[in-house]
């Protein structure tokens, strides 16, 4: 685990503006510099990055973050692959906490067998007129064949010998590249296969998918599990695709290699496989991150159904709401790849269009089998929904979802909710503390600005200080935190802290209105200011309260309390001025 306290540390010593610009170019306005958004479409640039505070917000489609947070989303790395990247470029090594979890650290020279194997193979290829033609067969051009470093491994036991200065490096066995049998014998992984390189969000071959020429089992040999390669986080063509999957918002997801390349070649750039395994929460989060529509395309056999019912259970806890994930089944007797190559890039993309929503599909898959319109059907409706349902985070996404199916169910929501045992999606609103607590709407987004400028300035609130609504939970949030913390804290360590947490939103809406104050705007002076006033509502109001009684009807310690109220009222107006 990655002690909080480094990330902190490497927020201080990364510029944001540097990070950001090593992905697209900046340009100076004011105190910040803009860009036109790397995350969604659009000609004039509202993308704005914040060099003094140090994180970035688009006013157009309200990504914003860190610079940690910026390469996760650009280049679709997860938190620890992020912070180790940007450690890397600062000259700084990431600490590990001790954990149940073993670390093992990637030697470099891996990488380097692995890219001096890849070039092996690319050479091999240009040489073997037998895998060109199996290449040209399915459509592939030298161009598109060159842009995934597609290869080929002879058909011998000991190819590598060539490539590699030493074939006894145990690096070799350590990337699966190399098989060492009984007595130590050893031989190549892939022999006579096309050759797919793996490759990660960087740009490093961490792996090999081999696809065999003629007929043979198994058809794909993919890399086993190393230090470089983990399949359940890795997609093939999502280092090619990012680009285009980018600029079109959406990404689809097939079986196999071919699939990727084949599309490609029809200029549908923005496809990924999965690596011989199911889709995992970890590739649907990765993929949200990049797009605003994630479309699932398999064959329609009972493989394919199979594949799809898998990709939207572990789909279901990872939804957030406003992006969309669909479904496309291809006719039985076709993939992605015999289907663009026989009808065309604009038929595909036209069934890309109608892909059946998730909600549409969850739903059909539910019903299909159940009779609506006898109890029995409709309990094991609901014993079926129950899994799914409950998995289900992204609020709007489970509450539409709870009605359609309460509504099949014949059951109310309320009904569903209790029977589940689950929360109910809209809470009813909690009753209004005394006007006497009540902190104006006003002053508490003032409030949370200065605190997203100076969040040190949550340790100057009072001990009794408490706010309404989504802002006043976020600001006594910040200041639990603050009390848990002794360092000094920055606006770049605040954000980072709160992504992902119930209170992004909030804090995310603060960071667009304080992104446009200057340098040299006095938070410290607003903050004192609007505390003063806030106060003064807080005593306006008790006062008001007390004084509706009529002084005849106070007893003593009312009649005191107002004229302390009547005093402090005084000495925060000359304060005020």
């Amino acid at each position: 685990m990655i002690p909080k306290s480094f990330v902190q540390y490497l927020l201080n010593r990364l510029d944001i503006v540097d990070v950001v610009e090593r992905y697209v170019p900046l340009k100076k306005a004011g105190a910040n510099f803009v860009a036109c958004c790397p995350f969604h479409n659009e000609k004039s640039p509202s993308f704005t990055v914040s060099q003094s505070k140090q994180f970035y917000h688009c006013f157009g489609c309200g990504a914003h973050g860190t610079a940690i947070g910026f390469v996760m989303e650009h280049a679709g790395m997860g938190f620890v692959e992020a912070v180790e990247y940007l450690a890397k470029s600062v000259g700084v090594t990431v600490p590990q906490e001790a954990s149940n979890t073993s670390q093992h650290k990637v030697a470099p020279d891996l990488y380097e067998l692995m890219q001096s194997a890849t070039r092996y193979y690319r050479e091999q290829l240009k040489k073997n007129q037998r895998a060109i033609d199996y290449l040209k067969g399915r459509g592939l051009s030298g161009e598109v064949a060159a842009r995934f470093g597609i290869g080929y491994s002879p058909d011998d036991w000991q190819n590598l010998k060539a490539a590699v200065p030493n074939y006894q490096d145990a690096g070799l066995v350590e990337t699966g590249l190399v098989i060492e049998g009984e007595g130590g014998k050893r031989y190549d992984r892939f022999r006579d296969r096309i050759m797919f390189p793996i490759v990660n969000v960087r740009g490093q071959v961490i792996g090999f998918g081999g696809r065999i020429l003629d007929k043979g089992e198994p058809k794909y040999l993919n890399s086993p599990e190393t230090p470089l390669f983990e399949k359940g986080h890795e997609l093939y063509g999502l280092y090619q695709a990012q680009k285009a999957i980018r600029a079109r918002q959406q990404v689809i997801v097939v079986e196999g290699y071919m699939d990727v390349v084949a599309l490609a070649q029809h200029g549908v750039e923005y496809a990924v496989a999965t690596l011989g395994t199911a889709t995992t929460p970890y590739h649907v989060q990765k993929l949200l991150r990049l797009s605003e529509q994630v479309v699932f395309c398999f064959d329609g056999d009972k493989a394919g159904q199979k594949a799809a019912w898998r990709a939207l259970e572990n789909a279901l806890p990872q939804l957030v709401d406003g992006k969309r994930i669909g479904f496309l089944f291809l006719p039985e007797e076709h993939d992605p790849d015999t289907y663009i190559r026989e009808f065309g890039t604009e038929a595909f993309e036209q069934l890309l269009d109608d892909s059946l929503p998730l909600s549409g599909y969850l739903l059909r898959e539910l019903t299909a089998q159940v009779d609506l319109r006898t109890p029995e059907g409709r309990n094991i409706l609901l014993q079926k929904a129950q899994p799914l349902l409950t998995a289900i985070t992204a609020p709007t996404t489970a509450l539409l979802l709870r009605k359609e199916v309460a509504a099949l169910a014949g059951v109310t929501q309320a009904e569903l909710e209790a029977l589940y045992s689950i929360k109910p999606v809209a809470a009813p609103p909690r009753a209004a503390p005394p006007k006497a607590k009540r902190s104006t709407p006003s002053g508490l987004r003032t409030l949370l600005r200065c605190l997203v400028m100076r969040p040190v300035l949550a340790r100057e609130l009072p001990g009794d200080w408490q706010g309404e609504g989504n802002e006043g939970a976020a600001i006594a949030a910040l200041a639990d935190w603050l009390r848990e913390s002794a360092d000094e804290t920055t606006s770049a360590a605040m954000i980072q802290h709160f992504q992902g947490t119930s209170y992004e939103v909030v804090f995310a809406s603060a960071q667009g209105e304080v992104i446009q104050w200057g340098d040299d705007f006095d938070v410290q002076a607003e903050f004192v200011g609007v505390l003063r006033r806030m106060r003064l509502d807080v005593i306006e109001s008790e006062s008001a309260e007390l004084l509706a009684k009529g002084l005849l009807s106070m007893s003593e310690s009312e009649r005191s309390r107002l004229a302390q109220l009547k005093d402090e009222r005084r000495q925060l107006k000359e304060q005020v001025g």
